[in-house]
């Protein structure tokens, strides 16, 4: 795929829209492209937190340990992003993420990330947005699963 076909995937990306082409440039640069067959991991739950994944095509879930087992907690879709709490946190990972379909993920390395947030404060929004709309999915479910 060429630089530019890159770049215009990344514009569709709401973390990424508001960031000018010649710096989205320099992220599909300095990123890399992966691709991932159903099944396959991108990271495990306790990992070291190494990189944030855009995914671009396909469909990964999230899924997280307990004492019965794995538990699907969420599906990620084109335009999602995810691995970045435990980049913020600076902590291992909390959950599993394995690839649905075959799925396509531009991998951002952790200091390109930190350095994007400081360099773009509209990402950095963008950002809190996305973390505060889990939040609030997470509460919710929460309290249907207490009350239920």
């Amino acid at each position: 795929m060429l630089l530019k076909d890159e770049v215009g995937m990344l514009q569709r990306v709401p973390l990424f829209s508001g960031i000018e082409p010649a710096k989205l440039k320099l992220l599909a640069f300095t990123s890399d492209r992966v691709n991932y067959s159903a099944g396959q991991i991108l990271f495990r739950q306790g990992d070291e937190a190494d990189a944030a994944y855009v995914i671009l095509s396909g469909r990964a879930d999230i899924l997280v340990d307990s004492d019965s087992g794995q538990i699907k907690v969420a599906e990620l879709l084109p335009n999602s992003i995810v691995g970045e709490i435990a980049i913020l946190c600076n902590s291992s990972r909390t959950a599993t993420v394995r690839a649905a379909s075959d799925l396509e993920a531009l991998r951002i390395r952790k200091d390109h990330f930190l350095r994007l947030m400081k360099e773009f404060p509209e990402m950095t929004i963008e950002i809190l947005r996305v973390l505060a709309d889990r939040l609030s999915h997470t509460t919710a479910d929460l309290i249907d699963a207490r009350t239920a």
